[in-house]
């Protein structure tokens, strides 16, 4: 059976703290998806930043570039990617996100911190915290259900980004 909850991430990155468990109230479900990345951290955050860009999932392939968009890695919180508008991020090492109201609206309550960083000089880690709020019952019962199309599409995009920073890596080191 496929693992909603967690998606590539180890137990110490699961038991870990994130920024996006300051922005949203208990109770909530964490979810978790992480991928090692052959390409340093600033190159990795970079592509990181692109997700403000285009989606990097199924359905979405087209409409996002393979090429780093200039400017994309200058962040100001309220900036929309995806379906959250940033409300925290550090450079080289964080973007975190809370559900904006159209957005809330479709899939509830959400707070996401997407998280870099370094497993060896040259290589880094993406790690993926997506907290659902789960007030009542069928908040609970839309939280588990987004969690499993999540696991797809959440999987798509972290490889689609290792994809393109391990390719722009590789031609640096070149």
């Amino acid at each position: 059976m496929l693992d909603t909850r967690s998606w590539g991430a180890t137990e110490q990155e699961c038991a870990a703290a994130y920024p996006c468990d300051d922005h949203l109230p208990q109770p909530y479900l964490s979810f978790h998806r992480a991928v090692d990345i052959d390409a340093p951290v600033p190159l990795a955050f970079r592509w990181l930043c692109q997700i403000r860009t285009g989606a990097y999932t199924y359905g979405r392939q087209h409409s996002s570039s393979r090429t780093l968009t200039p400017g994309a890695e200058r962040l100001a919180l309220g900036q929309r990617f995806l379906a959250f508008d940033l409300v925290a991020f550090e450079p080289d090492r964080h973007l975190t996100g809370v559900t904006y109201p159209a957005a809330r609206r479709a899939y509830g309550l959400l707070a996401v911190t997407y998280q870099v960083a370094e497993r060896a000089p040259g290589a880094s880690r993406l790690v993926v915290r997506l907290n659902a709020a789960t007030p009542t019952g069928l908040a609970r019962i839309r939280a588990v259900a987004l969690a499993g199309g999540d696991t797809v599409i959440m999987r798509k995009q972290l490889l689609t980004l290792k994809a393109l920073a391990e390719r722009d890596a590789a031609a640096d080191a070149r």
